[in-house]
């Protein structure tokens, strides 16, 4: 099972206890890194009506509400709203380094969860345009640095080719962390 050989490798390399306060003005939001028993890692692409990152590849989370005790229980609470899938269904492993959105100011903590192949999913059809799964593998095969210029300035980082679907900005910050951690697709 794929599953015990990633816990090996993330052992003692995720943060168990997360706390992180978001500089002035900015906000805290958390979200769920899901991955399967298979190895492949779940995605949402969100819809093209949303206000913030329409259309986008992105792990189920949001802004952490009053009601979260905790970032991870954003991450949770979220994907529950999100994709349908229980609290209790996820084996939450621990969190990987914070990453801070400049131009939206919210400092995003993403935890890593490992779910049953395949979960039980009901995507919320006014959010979620599509569920998406690629292995990991495939993921570091298809890692590449990218510049571009967008409206609001230049992105530079990782950028995610996969079919039609492309996985850049935060989400892809976020994957390249957990990749570096687990080694996917390196000897």
């Amino acid at each position: 099972m794929y599953s015990t050989d990633l816990r090996i490798r993330l052992d003692g390399a995720l943060d168990l206890d997360p706390s992180h306060a978001p500089p002035p003005g900015d906000r805290l939001a958390a979200v769920l890194v899901p991955i399967l028993d298979s190895g492949s890692v779940l995605f949402t692409k969100r819809t093209e009506d949303l206000s913030r990152h329409p259309g986008e590849i992105s792990f189920p989370g949001g802004i952490r509400q009053e009601e979260d005790v905790a970032a991870v229980d954003t991450a949770l609470r979220e994907t529950q709203e999100e994709l349908g899938i229980a609290p209790g269904a996820v084996e939450v492993l621990g969190a990987l380094p914070a990453v801070h959105t400049f131009v939206s100011g919210i400092l995003i903590v993403p935890f890593v969860g490992l779910l049953s192949d395949p979960p039980s999913l009901r995507p919320n059809p006014g959010e979620i345009a599509e569920v998406l799964t690629f292995p990991l593998d495939l993921l570091a095969a298809a890692e590449e640095e990218v510049e571009w210029e967008l409206t609001v300035g230049v992105y530079r980082g990782h950028a995610y080719e996969m079919g039609d679907h492309t996985i850049w900005g935060a989400t892809a910050r976020i994957l390249h962390s957990l990749l570096e951690l687990v080694g996917a697709g390196r000897a």
